[in-house]
């Protein structure tokens, strides 16, 4: 028998940088929210960045994730139409629109007005022999062990991907006293900014296109890799092997949205390989199908942190709206929001997640 229901008008369902600025931006515009997130500190990944953010004053230009997270995380606990409930799991997404939650070992549930689903993503991995090992990680674990809890997973590491993510969490290595032996990147350019690219170059550390890790070896752990060059098929390129005796091996191959819930809720997902998977069709207001059930960030596909947090807001805004909150500045503020989000996107650089949004959409 199902317990006692409270009823919330807005939901936002994982405190990351979408979750955080789609609360804040409901709860400004005079909404009541419930904000839910199943680890035991706000921020997503936002708490593991120390890096600078690139972009305009709006986009957080020059601020680092870590600052980002506490100021949003102040604002959040501190307002008074937001309650803030860290360490809750929200297990099930039901077909009435009721959440079931589990928090401190107590299950409870909730029917929210509007739900804002902002869950983030999940890192991917990538098939090769050993790849069971210790001392293989994805490049989301490493940043939360060296940047969060300040522990080196080894002494001298591999890097596969040379994204923004794999590039960042290599020159973040390299600055906390590991060696790192190489990049390898299957793709014949990097996608990392060259920037980021050009930091980890002057310290002296090889760049491979065109190549992949081919296998891990070692006894109980990872003792050293082989790495080799492939050709456009992706097939490996005989005689351009190469032995490196390495201790961690880093994945920083892509992440994949965390759509369970919004899959349970019934919303129509399609697989968009620019988004990173399987993505929920939403309309121009980050509405899904589901009448009341919005998606932000990495969840919606798969970018900048920034992004995630210009959608959140907007999502925020468009769930407030519906609940007949900031009627008088609605407009004014969507358009601020989307020339904001639509900027971020703009460029040979957001090619890709325009591309893969004009198949996510709602026609």
């Amino acid at each position: 028998m199902r317990q006692e229901i409270s009823f919330v008008e807005i939901a936002v369902i994982g405190g990351g940088p979408a979750g955080l600025c789609a609360a804040l931006e409901a709860a400004n515009a005079g909404a009541r929210v419930t904000l839910l997130d199943r680890q035991d500190r706000l921020g997503g990944q936002l708490i593991k960045q120390t890096h600078r953010f690139f972009g305009s004053r709006s986009h957080r230009a020059s601020e680092r994730g870590i600052n980002i997270a506490a100021e949003l995380t102040g604002q959040v606990m501190s307002h008074p139409h937001i309650e803030a409930l860290t360490g809750a799991t929200v297990f099930g997404f039901y077909e009435d629109g009721v959440l079931g939650v589990e928090r401190e070992g107590k299950i409870f549930f909730i029917k929210p007005a509007r739900v804002i689903v902002a869950t983030g993503a999940a890192e991917k991995t990538l098939a090769f022999p050993n790849n069971d090992l210790p001392g293989i990680y994805g490049a989301g674990a490493v940043q939360t062990l060296v940047n969060v809890y300040g522990v080196l997973p080894g002494k001298r590491v591999l890097m596969v991907g040379a994204g923004n993510i794999g590039v960042i969490v290599t020159y973040q290595l390299l600055q906390a006293g590991m060696e790192v032996a190489a990049i390898v990147e299957a793709a014949p350019k990097i996608g990392a900014y060259w920037v980021h690219a050009a930091k980890v170059r002057r310290a002296g550390v090889p760049i491979y296109t065109s190549h992949t890790i081919g296998r891990a070896y070692g006894t109980r752990q990872v003792e050293g890799a082989v790495i080799w060059q492939i050709d456009e098929q992706g097939q490996p390129v005989p005689g351009t092997e190469k032995d490196l005796v390495v201790d961690t091996i880093c994945l920083s191959v892509g992440l994949s949205p965390l759509v369970e819930l919004l899959a349970q809720a019934g919303c129509r997902l399609v697989y968009v390989p620019q988004l990173g998977g399987h993505v929920p069709l939403r309309d121009a207001s980050l509405q899904t199908t589901v009448p009341g059930v919005y998606v932000a960030g990495d969840a919606a596909g798969v970018e900048e942190a920034s992004a995630a947090m210009m959608e959140g807001a907007l999502a925020g805004l468009h769930a407030a709206y519906s609940l007949g909150y900031n009627q008088a500045g609605y407009e004014a503020r969507r358009a601020e929001l989307q020339q904001q989000l639509d900027s971020l996107r703009s460029g040979p650089v957001g090619e890709k997640i325009r591309s893969g949004l004009s198949r996510a959409m709602i026609s």
